[in-house]
């Protein structure tokens, strides 16, 4: 039956049940945790202030929750330091801030290495860089698995590099991606290195000084925490090239009307009012994770993607995309179109996301207009997958 522990700790299943919903779409946001719901509540309910800027006691104690948040994400990371720490409004604001932070460290003709596989978040930017200081954007290809190809790597991570961006785990290919050894090519090159990890983050505790990259991307919502924050995680040198792209309250240490000058990392990057309560609300998020039996999850999630690849695989015409290895799986049907399978599954109460994933040069590579995407979050059980399989087999009844 695969039931899940932690169910119970997710008011939001509960309710999503009682509609006859079942949520299979995690890979793009997760539900909360009743501890998420309660920091939420603790900090507007005692008395909301600004950090950074007040004497009193509420601003004082809204800081310090703040900051001990920061703190709580450095532990997490492993991050030498929580001024390594920077909080954005998402994962793809910490990229466009390194687009815009990094842009005077290019010159043109140098190049920008990217995978065929990135997100959106992760394309979009560089290209736009590309096109600002006339750089040449390389894009690595994937072998049938759905994994970066070592070999391509190795001839297009060369001596004009100047940075390389790619994905930790892939949003729609559910595949680990050869970090270690694409590290290792970018740093021979002198190149910076930037990971996105709004999917890695969610599996598995990663170390930011084993991995080594330059910066590391990673959005709260998709880690069953608040939306509207993000994480940034910069080592103390790539942070410190880093120049401001932002300007406004809390950032500045002096003004004056024909000139400025700035704080560094953290503060210096954080312009404005931040998200306070969700930054508060990550760090319990952090917390209820953290007390979770690590190897517990793993186990219960990898018999769910175990189950759904093996459900998949079973019904004829069914087309999986790549070879996922946790999480998700996407999937085409021979002659089924896949906004039309979407509509019968959401009919049937079954939350599936369907379409280019925020991916589309990807699916352009596939020769595919769109997928299914189905995703997994640690609260999911057997039950959901059962429904899942029942819908489908429903679907395709009346679309074949």
């Amino acid at each position: 039956m695969l039931p899940s522990p932690w169910r119970s700790d997710f008011p939001a299943l509960s309710a999503l049940d009682a509609e006859g919903q079942t949520y299979l779409d995690s890979a793009a946001t997760a539900q909360k945790p009743q501890a998420v719901l309660d920091a939420l509540l603790g900090y507007y309910a005692s008395g909301a202030a600004n950090v950074h800027r007040a004497q009193h006691l509420p601003g004082e104690r809204a800081t310090r929750a703040f900051e001990d948040s920061r703190t709580r994400v450095a532990h997490w990371l492993n991050a030498a330091n929580p001024a390594q720490i920077l909080f954005t409004r998402g994962a793809t604001e910490a990229i466009n801030l390194l687009a815009y932070g990094l842009e005077h460290l290019f010159q043109p003709g140098d190049e920008i290495v990217i995978s065929a596989l990135e997100h959106h978040a992760n394309l979009l930017p560089w290209q736009q860089l590309a096109l600002r200081r006339q750089l040449k954007l390389q894009v690595l290809p994937l072998d049938d698995r759905g994994e970066i190809d070592p070999g391509p790597a190795r001839e297009l991570i060369g001596p004009r590099t100047r940075l390389l961006a790619v994905s930790q785990l892939s949003n729609v290919l559910g595949r680990w991606q050869p970090l270690a050894e694409l590290l290792a090519l970018a740093r021979t090159q002198g190149a910076i290195t930037v990971v996105d990890g709004a999917q890695g983050a969610v599996h598995g505790r990663h170390d930011m000084q084993a991995l080594g990259c330059d910066f590391y991307a990673f959005s709260s919502h998709k880690l069953y925490g608040p939306d509207g924050v993000g994480v940034l995680y910069g080592r103390g040198e790539a942070l410190a090239r880093l120049r401001h792209w932002q300007f406004g309250g809390e950032m500045v240490h002096s003004a004056h009307y024909q000139h400025a000058d700035f704080h560094g990392a953290p503060l210096g990057f954080e312009a404005g009012t931040p998200a306070i309560a969700s930054v508060i609300a990550l760090g319990a998020t952090l917390d209820y994770l953290g007390n979770l039996d690590s190897a517990a999850v793993a186990g219960h999630e990898a018999a769910l993607h175990a189950k759904l690849l093996a459900g998949l695989k079973a019904r004829e015409g069914v087309r999986l995309l790549g070879e996922p290895q946790l999480a998700l799986a996407s999937f085409t049907v021979d002659g089924v179109h896949n906004a039309d399978l979407a509509h019968l599954l959401t009919e049937q109460g079954i939350a599936v996301r369907a379409g280019h994933h925020c991916a589309m040069p990807l699916m352009q590579t596939l020769g595919l207009a769109g997928a299914i995407r189905v995703s997994l979050g640690l609260y999911n059980d057997g039950d959901d997958l059962e429904r899942f399989f029942g819908a489908l087999d429903n679907a395709l009844e009346l679309l074949r």
